[in-house]
């Protein structure tokens, strides 16, 4: 896995994804493999839609699990109150910074791993280009983004490390 591309994640993040595991393990492929069975005892299968639907059903559910075991297994999960003790001010993964754009709008944002994105709640990927540019300034810097909707000028108001869920 090249250095861009490390697979950081929250503690919260992992806790999701183990339940999603354990949601599709325990629960959701045996009751598909049941249906399947059981469609596969009403004779024919060429015509059989259940059985069709069912086998489809099996691969998702079983390339789902193959992807979260790949996201676990290359997990690096990082708290983000244990990152303050080192961020020394800093903007590390985990950060919420609060920045401010050039007409004075302020918004929160916190650097998240790629699993966790969500732009509405301000969890943006510490490898986007807003997240890129984030990382290792402190309070009070100013960085220029370049984002597909054009360049921005940011300032970096306030660098927290909160409990992200």
């Amino acid at each position: 896995m090249n250095e861009q591309r490390k697979n950081y994640m929250t503690p919260a993040c992992a806790q999701r994804l183990r339940a999603e595991m354990k949601q599709l393990l325990y629960k959701d492929r045996p009751e598909m493999v049941e249906t399947v069975a059981w469609a596969a005892s009403n004779g024919d299968r060429s015509e059989n839609a259940d059985y069709h639907y069912g086998k489809k059903r099996l691969r998702e559910i079983d390339r789902r699990i193959r992807f979260i075991t790949g996201q676990l297994d290359s997990a690096i999960i990082v708290d983000p109150l244990e990152q303050a003790k080192n961020a020394d001010g800093r903007v590390l993964f985990g950060a919420t910074v609060i920045v401010e754009n050039d007409q004075g709008e302020q918004r929160s944002l916190s650097l998240v791993g790629g699993d966790e994105m969500d732009v509405a709640r301000g969890r943006i990927s510490w490898f986007s280009p807003v997240g890129k540019a984030l990382l290792g300034t402190r309070g009070g810097d100013e960085v220029t983004v370049i984002t597909p909707g054009g360049r921005e000028e940011l300032e970096i108001v306030r660098v927290e490390y909160l409990p992200l869920d």
